[in-house]
């Protein structure tokens, strides 16, 4: 066996395989022997059909099998002994006039290869790594709806502009009859406040489904309909009133504090509010977190220049998949996924450079982390090691769950490397103010 490797461009090859017959030859023979000693021929005992006869019958198709396992191989071995990092997968090269019917074939594979190029991270134009303040009219709205929360509910007789109001919305032609409950403060516009007002158990009133409510969205959860039902409904419903209350919000008491925090852990109103914003700015880090993220990886492709093989892409694209593509949608394809491939080359560039890397002990101990967290939601906040641990090798043995909780760390690791080396400014928003930034 010979095998060539023919540079095309810095971003092309050809690698060529000569096979004769020495090299299958020995294997063909053994497996032919044991389709002898297995065969069932009519006209003759098992084990003793002629080889003549086996050959005949076998020998082509065994010889193609063995021929193509040898070549996988070889081919597979000449990438790693050679270190040549490839794209995609090796395509085979047609052949005019290959036939089978000789000793020898020589084959041919396109190669994709990965460029040469290196990162830099401290372009001129500094990435915004925003941190998120709980400001104090945040803090205050979420207050509100604590004590609403831990409130008590007080029936009311008749509908006011605070009321909670319970009741069936019916349309028989879209067979909607679904019981929700919502405060008149998110029916939109005072002509339908003014339907709700007064009314009491028992009244029905006539409504129209098109911006009833402040936010297009309740209408999904009140009629339990699809999202995108929801944005094209426009229809007339029937509301029959089957309750109506009030909420006496709860005081912001001890009694308060121990419900939420625990016993004795929040003294008054100061510290109360304090441990609400930290929380609150905990939660708001991992989302600025992620948007770092995104903004460095952006940065990233946009400020790291190379060349990928692209026909070759195409070409792999067309072939790779479960269905079988034409080049014009092998060329959308590319084009939608090229800037996920220059990232994936970017990120292996600096975790090779860097020696960024997941271990599985490093992936074991944030599987814990993870599973101890999630079990404090449910009251649990002090697991023991074994059972951890257990929960761990569980987890860990799925293996489409270790690979997301490995992506998981090994995100948290880039950032934290972005963080230290990337040329960053920070900037104070509060929430509103991050949301209107980000998300524009």
């Amino acid at each position: 066996m010979n095998i060539t490797k023919e540079n095309i461009d810095a971003l092309n090859s050809i690698v060529k395989i000569d096979i004769t017959a020495e090299d299958y030859q020995n294997k063909v023979e053994k497996e032919l022997n044991d389709y002898r000693k297995k065969a069932n021929i009519p006209g003759f005992r098992k084990g003793h059909v002629p080889m003549s006869l086996v050959k005949k019958q076998y020998g082509k198709s065994i010889m193609i099998d063995e021929v193509n396992k040898l070549l996988q191989e070889a081919l597979n071995n000449f990438l790693i002994e050679e270190k040549l990092d490839v794209l995609g997968n090796p395509l085979p090269k047609a052949k005019e006039n290959f036939s089978w019917d000789t000793d020898t074939f020589t084959f041919e594979f396109e190669l994709g290869l990965a460029p040469e190029f290196d990162v830099n991270l401290k372009p001129k134009k500094a990435i915004t790594a925003y941190k998120i303040i709980a400001d104090d009219k945040m803090i205050d709205e979420q207050i509100v709806n604590i004590r609403e929360q831990y409130g008590k509910l007080i029936t009311q007789e008749a509908i006011v502009e605070n009321s909670n109001i319970t009741g069936s919305f019916v349309n028989e032609e879209k067979e909607i009859n679904k019981k929700s409950t919502f405060k008149l403060e998110k029916v939109k516009g005072k002509p339908n406040h003014k339907k709700f007002i007064g009314k009491k158990v028992g009244d029905t009133i006539e409504l129209k489904s098109k911006n009833l409510f402040t936010d297009d969205h309740m209408l999904m959860n009140i009629l339990g309909i699809s999202h995108d039902d929801a944005h094209d409904f426009n229809e007339i419903l029937k509301f029959t009133i089957e309750e109506i209350t009030e909420t006496e919000l709860a005081e912001v008491n001890k009694e308060l504090f121990d419900k939420i925090f625990g016993i004795d852990l929040i003294k008054d109103e100061t510290e109360f509010r304090a441990r609400l914003k930290e929380d609150a700015e905990k939660q708001f880090a991992s989302q600025a977190d992620q948007q770092l993220l995104n903004a460095v990886t952006e940065s990233l492709i946009e400020n790291t220049k190379f060349d990928l093989p692209a026909e070759f892409l195409q070409k792999w694209l067309a072939v790779s998949g479960d269905k079988p593509m034409t080049p014009d949608q092998a060329i959308e394809e590319y084009n939608r996924s090229e800037k996920g491939l220059r990232y994936q080359l970017i990120e292996g560039k600096i975790s090779k450079d860097h020696d960024i890397k997941v271990s599985y002990d490093d992936l074991k101990t944030f599987s814990k982390g993870f599973i101890k967290t999630q079990m404090a939601q449910y009251g649990n906040s002090n697991p023991e090691e074994k059972e951890l641990e257990e929960i761990a090798n569980r987890v860990l043995s799925n293996e489409e769950e270790a690979k997301r909780l490995s992506d998981q760390l090994m995100n948290e690791k880039l950032l934290t490397f972005f963080k230290e080396n990337i040329k960053l400014k920070t900037k104070e928003v509060t929430y509103e103010g991050f949301i209107k930034e980000v998300y524009k």
